[in-house]
């Protein structure tokens, strides 16, 4: 514990620089521009001034309460009866308290900057799901202004407007009624909450405060009501024309008789939309009221300390709106007779002790919820304009004031907001904008569920009353809550919402935020690489896991993407060595290379790891990676070698568009500083023949396959597959396979583990897509004068077991050399065998070859034991392949064919 407190004193106490701290580390210091140090100055002075209380409590009280404390508490008790309508309010709050603990895990896991929930998701989740959380969060506080707007200009009209038609009754019903009235009404409101946004977010606290105190005043005297008013008879409103009914209803105070009818559900049809009421539409309604839990989130740019003031002003908030609901639910119940509930929703306002106090609140209330969408709208659309997730579409909306308010930003959100205000009635886009805020919600418990599964070391917030259970019932309440209120709007929501984020993964840059998705896929892998026991492994289940050592990528691009076809979704490493020593390197040369080699596996579009190594010799470094490449069961079992020989490798990098003809004279200025990093490898350089043959009997002595390959300098994979339209009739792609030790004149086999494993390796060639076409010709030797008939009934009876197709066509071979019978303990022998028969059978092989096949598979003897006898080896499988084509010379050291089940 001793040693901990140091560490637990040091968070606490830098908790309020922590985004100078984070910023310093992830980003680079900023160019100070002449006339700008005066600006940014201002803004620091100005920024993040408001406290927990003025800049998270009340905006989240304001808008949680809204219009629903005061018009909505009737239709809940009326319809649902007290128990389902505390049990409604519980089921609520537990989705909302889910949300809200999410959120202040990820507010106290570090600095928070501006954009509230867009903030949070996109920096942990990534900018996909953050830009497209972020536009639909943006337009449902767009919607939700305009709502709150109509809805203020509605209240408004039904006090002091002319119904339209008919005359005044009352001597305060002086406005003018109408859809233009409404949108001139509607308009002037929406300039109000934007002169105050525009001055910035230090006077919208104020107004916020000044409203704040009124709301609280007027439930006040609402509570007070309860106790003070006499029992009255109460006029209800005129119904529909030709409906009939009572005209009265009855406040009869604290009364057990009242009580007791309010306790059970009584379901009827709403007057306002005569529509049945059931538990689902209610519910629906009522939360619609309790959807403003992220107000004080979207000020995190405008607080002193986001990390502190989040959580404790939204759990404050969260909990005295559900005590103010509870209670008001049960005075209703005891003193609101049913009729008066069900069929009066502005009850409040006839019962308290002065009727216009209600109708300040509705007023006060709407109008603050309709600045709090306003605001938290522009904080969304600056955040995502600053993140560049859109390139230029948002570089307007970067611009703040002196003060750090961004303008530009309101302004946009208001010309939105006065958009949505031309459609007069919202009651469509009412749903929607719920459904919208939930998707937030869920996606905030995405996000601190994501973090959570990943186990990041570097994800330990503060607030640890929270845990994966809390993120998944929130997920799942949401869920529940979006389709309650309209199955349709929720489909097309999660719909749209995908179609953003496939469009923002595409288009938008790459960002430095860091990807959740890497977290998990590390901890995913993990797990399932600790299970992946190679104790277990079965000759059944063997594929091709490959170690290619590349030279330089610059000659070795058709080999790179050719190998990419035969690792049969096995493991696939480009392995390079570079020669030095760390001793006397000031750092590791290989840290600034990795970029170019991942560059290089995105350009060619292969499935590949890289791995480098610093090594004295490559023959060493060809050992450590063969030793250390791959991880717990997923190990390299096969060695690809470039071959060795004189071919003057070919740059296949360079872009044509940045080549010329005059590219090669050594006068001309350098193009390697002009190119991307993708382009950055070092010279082409090789290795000694004696090394180089070593380096194949090393892999042999450690069990590891070997394939040479030699002619892929000029490979072109997409001109082999897709032949020129201008040649007549379709030409048919060949793939030769001599699976005989051709080095060994008295050796007709072709069943022993290197022949099979070469077959194999054919086999996994045909069946990728692009290689389905291409034919197999499988080549049968036979000694001359001897009958083919019996080596071709086994050849035969083989391809049948190993589940091969075959069209047998036997051509005999005629040994050019009639050497005597010898015996050896290697399958080589490399100094029996002459040029001259290398030569025949070279001629043999190019003769076969009609028409030309596009790749050949040839058998690779194993080196002699005698080092002294490298040079002759390696000459003798030169002489073998001279000419012909791109070509793998193939030895397999383990069984990989079964014909067992």
């Amino acid at each position: 514990m001793t040693e901990r407190t140091p560490l637990l004193h040091y968070r606490l106490s830098t908790s309020v620089n922590e985004s100078e701290l984070r910023s310093q580390a992830g980003q680079q210091a900023p160019v100070h521009k002449p006339g700008s140090q005066g600006r940014r100055a201002a803004q620091q002075k100005q920024q993040k001034k408001l406290s927990t209380f003025f800049g998270v409590v009340i905006p989240t009280l304001l808008s949680m309460f809204s219009v629903v404390v005061f018009l909505r508490i009737g239709l809940a008790v009326g319809q649902a009866g007290l128990y389902q309508a505390i049990a409604m309010y519980v089921v609520a709050y537990i989705i909302i308290c889910m949300t809200v603990l999410s959120v202040c895990a990820i507010s106290t896991n570090g600095a928070l900057d501006a954009g509230g929930a867009y903030y949070m998701i996109s920096r942990a989740l990534g900018p996909e799901f953050g830009g497209s959380i972020g536009i639909m969060f943006f337009l449902a506080n767009v919607c939700g202004s305009a709502l709150m707007v109509l809805g203020l200009v509605e209240a408004i009209l039904s006090t002091f407007g002319v119904p339209e038609g008919k005359f005044s009754t009352s001597h305060y019903q002086v406005l003018p009624s109408g859809y233009w009235w409404s949108l001139l009404y509607g308009t002037g409101i929406a300039l109000l909450c934007l002169l105050v946004c525009l001055v910035g977010a230090h006077i919208y606290a104020k107004t916020t405060f000044l409203i704040f105190v009124i709301v609280i005043v007027v439930l006040i005297t609402v509570f007070i009501s309860f106790f003070a008013v006499h029992p009255q008879s109460i006029t209800l409103p005129d119904l529909k024309p030709n409906a009939t009914g009572p005209t009265t209803a009855n406040f009869t105070g604290f009364k057990l008789d009242t009580l007791l009818g309010n306790i059970w559900a009584d379901y009827t049809v709403d007057y306002t939309t005569q529509t049945t009421m059931t538990f689902a539409t209610v519910f629906a309604v009522m939360f619609n009221g309790c959807t403003g839990i992220m107000a004080g989130s979207n000020m995190s740019g405008d607080l002193k300390n986001p990390s502190y003031s989040i959580p404790r002003g939204t759990i404050t908030a969260v909990i005295f709106t559900f005590i103010v609901y509870i209670m008001l639910s049960v005075l209703v119940a005891c003193t609101c007779d049913r009729l008066l509930l069900q069929r009066d929703y502005s009850f409040l306002r006839d019962i308290n002790v002065w009727h216009p106090f209600v109708i300040i609140g509705v007023y006060s209330s709407t109008l603050s919820a309709a600045m709090s969408n306003l605001i938290g709208a522009s904080r969304v659309l600056y955040a995502m304009a600053k993140d560049d997730l859109f390139g230029k579409a948002l570089w307007l909306a970067k611009k703040t004031s002196h003060s750090g308010n961004p303008w530009v930003s309101v302004l946009i959100s208001w010309f939105l907001v006065q958009l949505v205000l031309f459609s007069g009635k919202l009651n469509t886009i009412a749903s929607i904008v719920t459904i919208f805020f939930l998707l937030v919600y869920a996606a905030v418990d995405l996000a601190c569920l994501a973090l959570e599964w990943a186990s990041a070391p570097n994800f330990r917030p503060t607030f640890r009353y929270f845990t994966w259970h809390t993120c998944i019932l929130g997920i799942i309440g949401c869920a529940i809550m979006m389709f309650l209120i309209n199955a349709i709007y929720a489909s097309a929501s999660i719909a749209f919402m995908l179609l953003l984020l496939l469009l923002i993964h595409y288009l938008s840059p790459t960002s430095s935020w860091g990807y959740i998705s890497q977290a998990l896929i590390f901890h995913q892998v993990r797990k399932y690489l600790l299970m992946l026991d190679v104790r277990k492994d079965h000759v059944k289940f063997w594929r091709p896991q490959i170690l290619l050592m590349v030279s330089n990528p610059r000659s070795s691009v058709g080999l790179i993407t050719f190998i990419n076809d035969i690792k049969k979704s096995g493991l696939y490493v480009l392995g390079h060595v570079q020669l030095g020593d760390l001793n006397t390197l000031p750092s590791d040369p290989l840290q600034a290379q990795y970029e170019s080699w991942l560059s290089l596996v995105d350009h060619l579009n292969i499935k590949a790891f890289v791995n480098l190594t610093l090594a004295d010799s490559v023959r060493h470094g060809v050992q450590h990676l063969l030793f250390i490449s791959g991880l717990g069961g997923m190990r390299p079992n096969t060695l690809v070698l470039g071959f060795y020989d004189d071919c003057l490798p070919k740059d296949k990098l360079i872009d044509p568009s940045m080549s010329s003809p005059q590219s090669t004279d050594p006068s001309a200025p350098s193009q390697e500083l002009e190119q991307p990093p993708l382009f950055h490898f070092a010279s082409l350089r090789g290795s000694r023949p004696q090394e180089y043959v070593a380096i194949i009997a090393d892999a042999m002595k450690m069990l590891k396959n070997v394939v040479l390959a030699r002619y892929f300098n000029n490979f072109d994979r997409a001109q082999v597959l897709s032949p020129p339209s201008c040649t007549p009739g379709k030409r048919a792609v060949y793939v030769d396979v001599w699976p005989v030790n051709l080095l060994r004149p008295d050796s007709c086999s072709y069943v022993d583990t290197c022949s099979l494993f070469l077959l194999q390796l054919a086999c996994i060639l045909n069946m990728v897509r692009d290689w389905r076409k291409a034919t197999l010709r499988l080549f049968l030797c036979v000694e001359e004068g001897r009958s083919v008939r019996g080596p071709e009934e086994k050849l035969g009876q083989l391809l049948k077991d190993l589940r091969i197709k075959k069209n047998l066509q036997p051509e005999e071979e005629e040994d050019e050399e009639n050497e005597e019978d010898y015996v050896n303990s290697f399958p080589s022998n490399a100094t029996r065998v002459s040029d001259d028969y290398l030569s025949a059978v070279n001629k043999l092989i190019l003769d076969q070859a009609r028409p030309q096949p596009a790749v050949r598979f040839l058998y690779l003897p194993r080196p002699p034991a005698d080092t002294r006898r490298y040079t002759a080896y390696l000459r003798q499988l030169e002489l073998l392949t001279q000419d012909l084509g791109p070509t793998l010379l193939i030895h397999g050291v383990t069984p990989v064919i079964t014909t067992d089940l």
